[in-house]
């Protein structure tokens, strides 16, 4: 099992940007894949950025050079640094980690954060 713990949501104006936190409760957390998905209200979970435990980073094209996905090891944390925020990326955003090499979609996640708000006002 591994607990995770997402936070450095809030209120932030278009443009501007925020980074979230997912810390997780395992020493081995390097050796899962990790993904940021978010929902808005009447939206299916999407994946917004992925780590796969090949190394390689995957992002959604609606965030593609705006987000960035980046893993300490030494802490057991992962961010989701977001810049250049707008109005469309208002949504709960949740940490998910997986056993999976090349996790894609939502099913493919086994352990997840209780998701942090993130809202973009214009």
């Amino acid at each position: 099992q591994v607990q995770l713990v997402e936070s450095g949501g809030g209120l932030v104006q278009a443009g501007g940007s925020l980074r979230l936190s997912c810390a997780a409760s395992r020493r081995t957390f390097s050796s899962y894949a990790v993904g940021w998905f978010r929902q808005a209200p009447g939206k299916e979970r999407e994946l917004v950025a992925a780590n796969w435990k090949d190394g390689i980073t995957n992002y959604a094209d609606s965030v593609k050079g705006r987000f960035t996905i980046s893993r300490d090891t030494a802490k057991n944390t992962v961010y989701l640094q977001m810049d250049s925020l707008k109005p469309e990326d208002t949504a709960v955003y949740y940490c998910a980690a997986s056993l999976w090499t090349r996790p894609i979609g939502a099913g493919e996640y086994d352990f997840w954060g209780q998701g942090t708000q993130v809202t973009v006002s214009s």
